[in-house]
């Protein structure tokens, strides 16, 4: 067989220019890449004429498993030389690899993601051969920079020496069996022609073993089980998501500088880089001097030179800039010394010099590209750039909130609710949205195509696709999703799994907030068109009962209040306010239980003040005095979070009860100093549950009370935060106590 094995790194320029060297030069009958198979008889799509980077998109969605992969492509792929070359030539194109639907690409997000996980242990030894710190540099070191004379056979010892003796998985073997009968069936059919095989390094070794001897017969591709979808598609890529730096695991760092080094080699490369640095950095009014740029010039020189590069690599240059532009201390590893996203703590100036590395660079299709019938449905109809009001009590308000909903649960961006109908308050009418363009648009609808085949289909599966493993949270997210999209049938499905997790609830929390939303969902027809449900009638009474069970059963002494739990109480209210009598609910027995938590001292105080609240708004009067409970727990450490649990169920009731507001008043005002600073802050989140318009009533009624015709504005408007003036006092009175113990004042 006339076959040249090259073994390639993916994304890399020194392997992009063998591989067209070699194709030109060898004019074979057939090249082979390792690419998915079932793209082969639309290989006329792929070399339209795009302007790169773009990926294959492979979406696979069954009743188990649903799987997306990307097969990207940029300019300096060696793939893509490869097929570029290939049609040149006349050469029969073939991709040669399983599609990547399959069970052996299962864990495949980027089917040209580097594998060098599987050798740590050779390129580790490698790098410190060579004293460098990381497969990249030592990439650059090996391949980038040097001269092309000898590549084929530096290329080929590296390789041979990574796989070695690598035990692969079965994964790789069932990949790696496919492709080489592939090899043989061209090697065959080609007789004395040459073929050509460019594959990712890793799999070079095993292959050449092999081709030589096994079927020789055209190998079928294989075909998606009946009860599944596939598809792929050609999207637009953009550097952003081809760079490893930027935490996608792409062959290669560093796009924009790679394209650089393909167009017109290492030395314009490392003058480029330096000037994308400088300009990013200035368009962010970041000093920049001509004397820091001569000095990053001179220090990457000597680093070429001390690490013997002929011309400086990718890290010169970059070691260079960073001693040159960044005088701190750096408090985590430079990110070319290794791999992955950017850390926490990174530098700012590091950070931009990064993202000028990385390149804005974004793909775009030719405009004969088929597409998905998502994107058709989509793009009509979207709407332009701007803002957008939406009146839910109409039909084309909902219509349209709904088709917008959809593409948001789809992750189509540039599709942003800033206000509208919300867990805790379903029964808004007004809905807002702020569309923009996005260069993210269009690939993210042909990835969303593998859904479904318009926004109602696609979202319903998004949704579906979020259930399995599902808590009471998430299900209860996707229930009030599923709702605005307006998909009935989903409903149905998620509100099954919802009544059997709420008949297994042990959070008190996550309970109320399911229960919030399907009281709401209840309650606004007009809205969800929801109602009528017997599930969501169920849901909305076991939940009920369920909650009431598990708050009599919380212990706990003084802790902050917690928000979710009070929230749940108020939930258990609204729904015997609104649904007790339809559902069958037992208000009776529900004041009881209230009543027997707010008298229970080893009960949360936030919990006692709120079952005291759901008592006293649902009958219209307190149990008990409500004096007498509020002197009771007014305790400095705990008083706030027992008054957010009233606040929150009887607010109402507390402002309009004569003498409440005094006796608050009263016992504010007889704490001392400390005991208030103790107190503040859950004083301060307890009265939060009073809105503006009430807590301006409050300030009235308090300044009427103390300072006689003084303005309840300059109460409610402090110019400095109530945080800065509590530690104001506190500083003062330690400063006066400090004063008197010396004898310079006189109490």
């Amino acid at each position: 067989m006339a076959v040249t094995f090259l073994g390639v790194r993916h994304h890399s320029p020194a392997c992009a220019r063998l591989v067209a060297d070699t194709i030109r030069s060898v004019r074979p009958a057939y090249v082979l890449v390792e690419g998915p198979a079932d793209m082969n008889h639309r290989m006329d799509e792929l070399l339209l004429g795009h302007e790169l980077p773009i990926a294959v998109y492979s979406g696979y969605r069954d009743p188990e498993r649903r799987h997306g992969s990307w097969t990207p492509l940029c300019d300096y792929s060696p793939e893509w030389t490869a097929l570029t070359a290939g049609r040149d030539v006349g050469a029969e194109l073939r991709f040669i690899d399983l599609p990547a639907w399959h069970p052996a690409l299962a864990e495949v997000r980027n089917r040209y993601a580097d594998a060098e996980a599987r050798y740590n242990e050779v390129t580790g030894r490698l790098c410190r051969a060579f004293s460098v710190d990381n497969v990249d540099a030592l990439w650059d070191h090996l391949f980038e920079i040097e001269p092309a004379d000898g590549l084929a056979e530096r290329l080929a010892a590296y390789f041979d020496l990574v796989r070695g003796d690598t035990r692969t998985g079965s994964d790789d073997m069932a990949r790696e069996a496919y492709m080489a009968q592939w090899i043989r069936a061209a090697a065959a059919d080609a007789g004395d022609g040459p073929v050509v095989v460019v594959t990712g390094g890793f799999h070079r070794p095993a292959l050449m073993r092999l081709a030589e001897q096994g079927d020789r017969s055209w190998p079928e591709v294989p075909q998606p089980p009946v009860d599944a979808v596939a598809a792929s598609y050609l999207v637009p890529y953009s550097f952003r998501r081809l760079d490893a730096l930027d935490g996608y695991q792409s062959g290669m760092p560093s796009p924009g500088y790679y394209q650089h080094l393909w167009e017109s080699g290492p030395a314009d490369a490392a003058r480029r880089l330096t000037e994308a640095v400088t300009a990013r950095l200035r368009e962010r009014r970041q000093p920049v001097s001509t004397a820091d740029l001569i000095a990053a010039r001179a220090t990457a020189d000597g680093l070429a030179l001390m690490r013997g590069h002929p011309l400086p690599a990718r890290v010169d240059v970059l070691d260079g800039l960073a001693g040159a532009l960044v005088d701190e201390a750096i408090e985590v590893p430079l990110p070319w010394a290794t791999r992955g996203s950017l850390r926490a703590g990174t530098h700012p100036v590091i950070v931009e010099m990064i993202a000028a590395l990385s390149g804005d660079r974004v793909g775009r299709l030719h405009h004969s590209t088929p597409l998905p019938p998502l994107v058709h449905a989509v793009l009509p109809v979207v709407g332009g750039p701007g803002e957008e009001r939406l009146d839910l009590g109409e039909e084309a308000g909902r219509e349209r909130s709904r088709l917008l909903h959809r593409l948001r649960v789809l992750r189509i961006p540039g599709v942003v609710r800033t206000s509208g109908p919300r867990l805790m308050d379903g029964a808004e009418l007004v809905e807002r949205w702020t569309l923009t363009e996005s260069d993210d648009r269009l690939p993210a609808l042909i990835e969303a195509g593998g859904y479904g085949v318009d926004p109602q289909e696609a979202a319903a599966a998004a949704l579906a696709e979020r259930i399995p493993g599902a808590g009471l949270d998430q299900l209860a997210d996707v229930l009030f999703d599923t709702a605005l999209c307006g998909l009935g049938e989903l409903t149905g499905q998620v509100l099954d799994d919802l009544a059997r997790a709420v008949g297994a609830a042990t959070d008190l929390g996550s309970l109320g907030r399911t229960l919030t939303v399907a009281l709401a969902m209840w309650r606004h027809d007009d809205l969800f068109r929801t109602s009528g449900s017997t599930t969501l009638g169920m849901v909305v009474a076991t939940a009920t009962r369920r909650a009431l069970w598990l708050a009599e059963d919380v212990r706990g002494g003084p802790a902050p209040a917690d928000l979710h739990r009070i929230g749940a109480v108020v939930a258990v209210r609204d729904a015997l306010r609104h649904a007790g009598p339809s559902l069958g609910l037992d208000t009776q027995a529900a004041l009881g239980v209230a009543d027997r938590i707010a008298v229970r001292q080893d009960a949360p105080p936030d919990l006692r003040g709120a079952s005291l609240g759901l008592g006293w708004s649902l009958r219209g009067t307190a149990a008990a005095d409500p004096a007498r409970a509020v002197r009771g727990a007014f305790v400095p450490a705990s008083a706030g979070d027992w008054l957010a649990g009233l606040f929150a169920l009887a607010r109402e009731e507390v402002l309009h009860t004569g003498g409440m507001l005094e006796l608050l008043d009263e016992l504010v005002g007889e704490l001392t100093d400390h005991d208030f600073l103790v107190a503040l802050p859950a004083l301060r989140q307890a009265f939060g549950f009073f809105p503006p318009r009430e807590r301006h009533l409050i300030a009235t009624r308090l300044v009427e009370r103390r300072a006689g015709g003084a303005s309840a504005w300059d109460l409610t408007r402090l110019d400095a935060a109530p945080e800065l003036v509590a530690a104001g006092r506190a500083l003062d009175e330690r400063v006066d106590a400090a004063l008197r113990r010396e004898g310079l004042i006189t109490p």
